[in-house]
């Protein structure tokens, strides 16, 4: 199955593989879909749609077993707050939905932000666009191709 983000990745010349997987809709973490597809959560990299006071709209890729430390962010953004933005808001700003969301091939190329911790893997997995698909490939062939920032962006998830 080809999408948006393979399509991108084709134009780019990126060697990736892809991985399909079955998709509970009552459960879309992160760390479930790392479990179906046969890699650590930290390996599994999630996409947030955020916005900052001052920027706009971001998108953060952290680690699947960690959470936004959104300070974190705010400072490598330049803005004073950032805020995860609100589920009905996803879809119209990225043409994507919940559990499908991801930095390539976007309604907008919206600045992306990377947690540092991508840089320690040989391959990482991320959303191919679509819910049940995910894109495996070099982490510095992602950064080039979603032109990111790196920077220390997620923490260990705080207990509930």
């Amino acid at each position: 199955m080809k999408t948006n983000a393979t399509r991108i990745l084709d134009r780019l010349g990126i060697a990736y593989t892809m991985r399909e997987y079955e998709v509970d809709p009552d459960d879309l973490s992160a760390e479930t879909v790392a479990a179906k597809i046969g890699l650590p959560a930290e390996q599994v990299f999630k996409t947030l749609v955020v916005r900052g006071d001052r920027g706009g709209v971001y998108l953060a890729v952290i680690p699947g077993n960690q959470e936004l430390d959104a300070k974190a962010l705010a400072r490598a953004t330049g803005d004073r707050r950032i805020e995860v933005v609100p589920l009905k808001d996803v879809q119209p700003l990225t043409g994507y939905i919940r559990g499908g969301v991801t930095a390539l091939g976007g309604k907008r190329d919206y600045p992306v932000y990377a947690d540092e911790t991508i840089e320690l893997f040989a391959v990482i997995s991320i959303s191919a666009g679509a819910r049940g698909t995910q894109i495996l490939l070099a982490p510095p062939d992602y950064l080039r191709a979603v032109k990111a920032t790196i920077a220390p962006i997620a923490r260990v998830k705080q207990a509930s």
